[in-house]
């Protein structure tokens, strides 16, 4: 029997709840569910309104990976789904709007991705969007450096930026925008790519040619393409740990020193929310959102 629980007036079914996805540390199926419904208060308002592209692992990390785009078979229909433009032509996704949704979602064991623009609007970008990858032996703690440049930067342009964790190896940088296409974010992304690359030619690489790579960071501005999506704030990693892609001050950037600073998994995530709130919150106010130059 798959047990189902109500969820905001809604019947989720629940299945494997004591399986274990992260054997490393016992992690169990029940504390990932566990963990987004108590994350969710911050979690949601990141997923609402955007189409979401699912990495599923059902048997952790160490089984099968696989992307899901298009609307899951079986996907409850009280769950909202959207019209996406692809250039193969339209395709429906999940836009997870509410705590049942998400739990529903969860309950699929995936890391939730988003495109940096609306489902109201999907010729505006309204997020800028870069990865920061380190090429070994390079680490997070090199993508704090270049970070750092990458955010005085930004403001020198007016646009206010964000970090978080990948929940892997290396940090994201968020800022909200607003007036300009996906494809006019992209040149601005990619110009300052290359302007760091000179700035920082030791440290910094803004192509993805792998032999490039190693012991410097690469400045991934490709993921503003209208069709890619990110690793959304708060998702879970399929990593060998619970790691999260999880917000940080600047402080925490500037500071950071070794790889393990900057680790944080799920269990980490409900002080930091009672000590932070949600330290992405200023790229929900749409007042706040910058025009490109």
């Amino acid at each position: 029997m798959t047990p189902i629980t109500e969820v905001e007036g809604r019947r989720v079914p629940l299945s494997n709840l004591q399986k274990v996805l992260y054997p490393a540390t016992g992690f169990t199926k029940g504390e990932l569910l566990h963990y987004y419904a108590t994350t969710a208060p911050v979690l949601l308002p990141h997923l609402r309104d955007r189409a979401l592209s699912f990495l599923r692992y059902p048997d952790g990390p160490d089984g099968q990976l696989f992307f899901a785009k298009n609307v899951p078979p079986g996907t409850p229909e009280w769950v909202m789904t959207a019209e996406v433009p692809r250039s193969e032509g339209p395709a429906r996704m999940v836009v997870v709007r509410d705590l049942a949704s998400l739990v529903w979602a969860a309950n699929l064991v995936t890391e939730f991705h988003t495109h940096q623009w609306l489902v109201q609007s999907p010729d505006e970008a309204d997020r800028l969007v870069f990865d920061l990858d380190p090429g070994a032996p390079a680490t997070i703690v090199q993508c704090c450096e270049v970070a750092l440049w990458l955010r005085d930067r930004l403001a020198a342009d007016g646009i206010e930026a964000y970090a978080k964790t990948a929940g892997s190896k290396g940090l994201h940088l968020l800022a909200a925008v607003r007036g300009g296409s996906s494809e006019e974010t992209s040149e601005y992304a990619k110009a300052l790519a290359v302007e760091a690359e000179r700035a920082m030619p030791r440290l910094v690489v803004h192509r993805m040619t792998k032999s490039l790579r190693p012991g410097k960071v690469f400045v991934d501005w490709s993921q503003n393409a209208a069709r890619k999506t990110t690793a959304a704030p708060y998702t879970v990693r399929a990593r060998r740990t619970p790691l999260v892609s999880a917000p940080v001050t600047w402080e925490e950037v500037a500071d950071c020193g070794a790889p393990a600073q900057l680790e944080f998994v799920a269990e980490d995530l409900a002080p930091r929310i009672q000590d932070y709130g949600d330290l992405l919150a200023p790229l929900l106010d749409p007042k706040g959102a910058a025009r490109l130059p």
